[in-house]
């Protein structure tokens, strides 16, 4: 070729692989949908950048010449694979062996991933889920690099400049054993709220202080916590054998009733669970399908 590729003009393969199926400039014209002329100049063009005439005339219309035959294959799999560079990948969910990895806290990995995860095995079977636990000051980072495909959050944890989508939004219960000595009583009364022993969750560790006694400390009051824990996952077992409270996230409560419910005596805010991604996941197809069933089956 005396062209450099630099410079050659791709939609002279769409004309030269119509000219080699029609064999007729006015036939390849119509199915290109353009002008004679404007097809008599492609295959100048085409003439120059080859070095070879391409087609000669003959009775019957035009015949290829031999570098033209050599051509005509290479043409069409360069026309297929550009066509196929401009489609976005197919996505079938049932037989998809993609990985996800996703950041989650202790507390979405029960909240979240576990309800997805009985989902998502239903749907696509050998799509891989890697969990790992959540790093904000890395996951910037992490997110930008495809460390982290999903990572679970709050709104405001959230890094900046990336998407995200609110799953749902979370409330604090106060939860006990079923045969608590305070179980009889349907309205826990404050003064019986701060004189319990409580089971606090401090997911840094260590701390004795929570969400809940913020809200207390706003209308002078003080409960007494007596363990304090890194983990939700300990807390029902902790419950389970003694007589102490404790104050948790309502998504986080047994479903096999050896706790109970009651409504905390003092008004705790709750949180919103969001998911965050990174923009070069956004229009990826598999991407927005696991994004889909996350929030299908989360977001309520």
């Amino acid at each position: 070729m005396k062209s450099d590729i630099r410079h050659f003009d791709l939609n002279l393969l769409k004309a030269l692989d119509a000219l080699l199926d029609e064999r007729s400039v006015t036939k390849a014209a119509q199915r290109l949908s353009l002008t004679q002329p404007a097809v008599s100049g492609m295959l100048t063009r085409l003439r120059d950048s080859f070095d070879d005439p391409l087609f000669v005339r003959a009775q019957r219309g035009m015949v290829p010449t031999l570098r033209a035959q050599q051509l005509s294959a290479p043409v069409k799999q360069l026309i297929s694979d550009l066509e196929a560079l401009l489609q976005p990948e197919a996505f079938d969910p049932a037989t998809s062996t993609i990985l996800v990895t996703v950041a989650a806290t202790d507390y979405a990995l029960r909240a979240v991933v576990v309800p997805f995860l009985s989902t998502l095995r239903k749907q696509a079977p050998n799509i891989r889920v890697a969990v790992k636990a959540v790093d904000i000051s890395s996951l910037p980072t992490q997110l930008e690099q495809g460390e982290v495909d999903i990572a679970l959050v709050t709104p405001e944890m959230t890094p900046p400049g990336v998407s995200s989508q609110n799953l749902f939004d979370e409330r604090y219960v106060c939860v006990m054993r079923a045969d608590h000595p305070d179980a009889h009583i349907p309205t826990l009364s404050l003064d019986r709220f701060c004189e319990l022993d409580h089971v606090l969750v401090s997911p840094a560790g260590g701390s004795f202080n929570g969400v809940t006694d913020k809200a207390l400390s706003q209308i002078h009051r003080q409960r007494r916590v007596s363990v304090s824990v890194s983990s939700f996952l300990i807390v029902p077992e902790l419950l389970s054998t003694s007589d102490m409270i404790a104050v948790i996230p309502e998504r986080l409560t047994p479903t096999d009733k050896s706790l109970i419910l009651r409504t905390p005596p003092v008004d705790i805010p709750g949180f919103t669970k969001a998911m965050a991604w990174h923009e070069r996941t956004d229009r990826d197809a598999g991407q927005r399908w696991i994004r889909s069933i996350m929030l299908e089956t989360c977001g309520r």
